[in-house]
């Protein structure tokens, strides 16, 4: 199956473009085909899989060279793909969890007239993050990177009839160019550094550069992250992104293209290991993300920009575990696996709760669902257990390997990120359960037009697959470091470092503020009757409701700033370049008005003009020749 590598690619990619291109006749099939081209994918990751399973850990690595790619001066660019256990883990989720959204946007899309369109966006997408997964070089990375950013763009903005949808998809694009630059810069320092763009020389050659080199690049890679895996200052558009149908959020901000940041961090590992100035500050946008998230999700009542925050939050546990180097790698791609799964999970439930809501999505409307919908019940449950870390669920194994790692270290650090762990752990067990109590339990609040009920079983069927994946994926990769094992290739073996705190004491001290936590948001949302219009709370809710103020950060720091240099820009462009230009261009022309007068149009003055230079002409000659 290794040497179908390029199928991954090709063959979703493909499927898009046919769903483009044969028009309104391809409706009545175009979904299943979308469905087939993503199942495809995940038979041949699955191959692969089994494939370099079968081969030792120092030979899980395959290169397949595509073609020549660019070759200009110094820089010569191939295209190939490369499959090892960190491309092959996200091959995996991503095809698995795709394909599971994709026949849940069977059911989801099947009055909506464009679903053709929808799948064909799908396909586009899970091609362009595959194609970033498996791509050999930074620079074919970056054109997965883009095509994420588009497919993304197209599918927020799905319904962009509406203004706010299309408002939404605009700011996430936005947002995610300004952290291209980044990518962008680092490649340049790379080829400036190494003089190419592939894996092997720049990775392999981290070693022998400069700590300040290697300071710069991981430094603009991680402006490129914090875009697309909405992590702090470029977090903000994620909220708004809940504006398309509820699988794209499972998709796209759960599972696949929010956690590319955290790929590019891993899989540039040799250069973050050889600049700890880099590898700090990606701790602490871990960590500020983490707890930013969470603040934010206790006070949404939007059960999609609940889970929204969420996401930024968990990314935010990965982003930390990243930062903490060699330490951190395998337990940051861990959590994003399990994440994938319940926050996943979650997504499609919030979608089976809004579809049979009339697309209701204030969870003060909600309340006592669980007994019309009980599929949709019981797996947002087992997503929700998980993602408080409670055992055995899957959480537990991931999340909580991150807070152990978070005081692994000397002097102020360990307390630092681990204390900033262990409050989002507190923070997490408490909006997750204001989310699930208002939503599931206590009393109803819906209006008389109403009736909800259970979703299909192409709804549920997925549902429930995640759940289970939620439920014991966690256990069965954490099993004798199973999935540490897995990836030791690409990030390298790690010996067991004890922190400042003891093991059980760690995880006793999690568990017990997930249990304070969950009971707090049970007194306030699950006992109590809630208020079916929110108030309009204290000065730190209000702040927390309008994502901490980061639009109108973002506005007064640089937009703002921005468009006076804009305007600067322009008036010196206007007054400087094009008033030299235009005052020379005025000076030519008054030079030639006055030449022009020379021009009488009289036949007589040419004569007379003409005689009289003959005139001067022969009086020269003649005075030369005396």
């Amino acid at each position: 199956m290794l040497s179908l590598t390029w199928a991954l690619i090709a063959v979703p990619l493909a499927s898009a473009l046919v769903l483009l291109l044969v028009g309104k006749r391809g409706d009545s099939w175009a979904p299943w085909a979308g469905v087939g081209a993503s199942g495809a994918t995940f038979v041949v990751g699955l191959g692969a899989y089994i494939e370099l399973l079968s081969r030792d850990a120092s030979d899980r690595s395959h290169h397949q060279h595509l073609f020549a790619w660019i070759t200009g001066g110094e820089l010569k660019v191939d295209a190939g793909l490369l499959v090892d256990p960190l491309s092959l883990t996200f091959v995996l989720l991503v095809s698995m969890v795709g394909t599971l959204i994709h026949v849940y946007s069977v059911a989801y899309m099947a009055e909506d007239k464009n679903r053709r369109i929808f799948f064909a966006y799908l396909n586009l997408f899970i091609a362009a993050m595959l194609l970033l997964v498996l791509a050999d070089s930074f620079l074919l990375l970056f054109v997965g990177w883009e095509g994420v950013g588009l497919a993304s763009y197209l599918l927020i903005g799905f319904w962009n009839y509406k203004p706010e949808y299309a408002t939404a998809a605009k700011k996430a694009f936005v947002v995610n160019r300004i952290g291209d630059i980044g990518l962008i810069v680092a490649m340049g320092l790379m080829f400036a550094a190494f003089g190419a763009l592939d894996f092997e020389t720049v990775l392999g050659g981290a070693a022998g550069a400069s700590e300040a080199t290697l300071t710069g690049i991981g430094l603009m890679l991680l402006l490129a992250a914090t875009g697309k895996s909405a992590q702090f200052p470029l977090q903000s558009w994620l909220g708004d992104a809940m504006a398309g149908p509820t699988p794209v959020s499972a998709l796209i901000h759960a599972a696949t293209m929010v956690t590319a940041g955290i790929y590019l961090i891993v899989r540039s590992a040799a250069i973050f290991n050889g600049a700890p100035t880099a590898q700090l500050v990606v701790a602490a946008v871990g960590a500020i993300t983490l707890i930013m998230g969470a603040v934010i999700g206790m006070a949404k009542d939007d059960i999609k920009k609940a889970l929204a925050a969420s996401t930024m939050s968990q990314i935010g546990y990965m982003m930390l575990a990243a930062g903490l180097g060699p330490i951190g790698y395998a337990f940051a791609i861990f959590h994003l696996v399990t994440h994938g799964f319940f926050k996943a999970g979650m997504f499609l439930g919030a979608g089976s709760v809004m579809h049979a809501m009339k697309d209701q999505v204030d969870m003060r409307r909600f309340g006592a669902l669980r007994g019309a919908m009980t599929i949709t019940w019981v797996t947002f449950g087992v997503g929700w257990l998980a993602i408080l870390g409670v055992p055995p669920f899957s959480g537990f194994h991931s999340k909580d390997k991150i807070i152990e790692a978070a005081f692994v270290g000397e002097g102020w650090q360990p307390w630092i990120f681990g204390g900033a762990a262990l409050i989002g752990a507190g923070l997490t067990a408490f909006y997750m359960s204001r989310l699930f109590f208002m939503t599931f339990h206590g009393k109803a609040r819906w209006t008389d037009d109403q009736h909800p009920h259970e979703s299909s079983w192409l709804m549920t069927v997925p549902m429930i697959i995640l759940a289970v994946g939620s439920a014991f994926l966690g256990l069965i990769l954490a099993s004798g470091d199973r999935f540490a094992t897995w990836l030791e290739p690409v990030t390298g073996h790690v010996e067991h470092h004890d922190p400042v705190l003891s093991i059980p004491v760690i995880i006793g001290a999690t568990l017990l503020l997930v249990a304070l936590g969950a009971f707090a948001a049970w007194r306030l949302y699950g006992a109590r009757e809630v208020v079916p219009v929110a108030t309009q709370g204290s000065l730190a809710t209000i702040a927390a409701r309008n994502d901490l103020f980061q639009d109108q950060i973002n506005e007064a720091l640089y937009q703002r700033p921005g468009q006076h240099v804009t305007r600067m820009l322009v008036f010196a462009d206007a007054a400087v370049v094009d008033g030299a230009v235009n005052k020379q261009a005025a000076g030519f022309l008054k030079w030639g008005e006055s030449w022009r007068r020379l021009q009488t149009g009289y036949v007589r003055s040419y004569v007379g003009t003409i005689l009289g230079g003959l005139l001067i002409v022969l009086l020269i000659v003649v005075l030369g020749g005396l």
